[in-house]
């Protein structure tokens, strides 16, 4: 495979001149190529490439001046040199770095400044550790985190001000804390409420003015209770209600069945 860009810059902008290169004699060892695999490139691809094909080399790496260089050395050098560029400032480098190390390591980029390294971090740690995370400023963090911390820890989302966060929220709460989220401001989170609620407790959002949460309603209420649900104004909500409510045996029904 080749690559459709058909030049040889550097990341400085200057032309790549292999006979100035230090490492020069690998090309005789199909060790790098220029255009294809080259540390001095300013594509990543080739960086990433000439690494790939010569890991050993990526220690000599972890310090230099252009931050692709530096991050991808990362995914290859000796883990004891990593810890320093958590402190890099090219958030790259520093996801690169943190992916590899111990977690204990990496806590402090809970508080990193780049929201795509917090993502990413949140997504390696678990309950305890992800406390902190829970009052993140970013929604999609909390996001992460509320589909990742243990569900008791649920309850500080709960009236979260982003509503995707609450709906992930309302997936995976302890059952005995779902009524709060039925009251929900946001037809989707009641709706998420809805399906976990237990049939019993679903009379009370008969009334909802969402027609998704009451034909959730109508597909899980007892057939004995679903009462204006069979003249519904959404023709759905009394379709479901209606099919649901046929089951329902007509009153003396059984004893009619009994033998005499």
């Amino acid at each position: 495979m080749t690559d459709a860009i058909d030049e040889a810059i550097d990341w400085r902008g200057a032309h790549i001149d292999c006979g100035a290169c230090i490492h020069d004699a690998m090309r005789a060892e199909g060790r790098c190529k220029l255009k294809h695999a080259c540390v001095n490139d300013r594509y990543a691809r080739r960086i990433d490439r000439f690494f790939t094909w010569n890991p050993a080399l990526a220690n000599t790496y972890v310090h230099h001046d252009h931050f692709e260089v530096r991050a991808i050395a990362a995914k290859h050098a000796d883990v004891f040199l990593l810890p320093p560029l958590l402190d890099d400032p090219e958030e790259t480098v520093r996801w690169n770095a943190a992916r590899r190390l111990p977690r204990r390591l990496i806590l402090r980029l809970r508080q990193d400044p780049h929201r795509e390294v917090r993502i990413r971090i949140a997504s390696l740690l678990d309950d305890a550790e992800l406390v902190p995370m829970l009052a993140d400023p970013d929604y999609y963090v909390r996001m992460v985190v509320a589909r990742r911390v243990a569900p008791p820890l649920l309850s500080r989302l709960m009236d979260d001000p982003e509503v995707e966060v609450r709906r992930v929220v309302a997936q995976r709460l302890p059952a005995e804390w779902l009524l709060r989220m039925a009251d929900d401001p946001s037809a989707s989170v009641r709706l998420e409420a809805a399906r976990r609620l237990a049939p019993d407790l679903l009379a009370r959002l008969k009334a909802d003015p969402d027609w998704r949460v009451r034909h959730e309603v109508a597909s899980r209420l007892s057939p004995t209770l679903l009462g204006d649900l069979l003249e519904d104004t959404d023709m759905m909500v009394r379709e479901m209600a209606r099919a649901r409510g046929a089951l329902r045996p007509e009153p003396g029904e059984f004893m009619r069945e009994m033998p005499r």
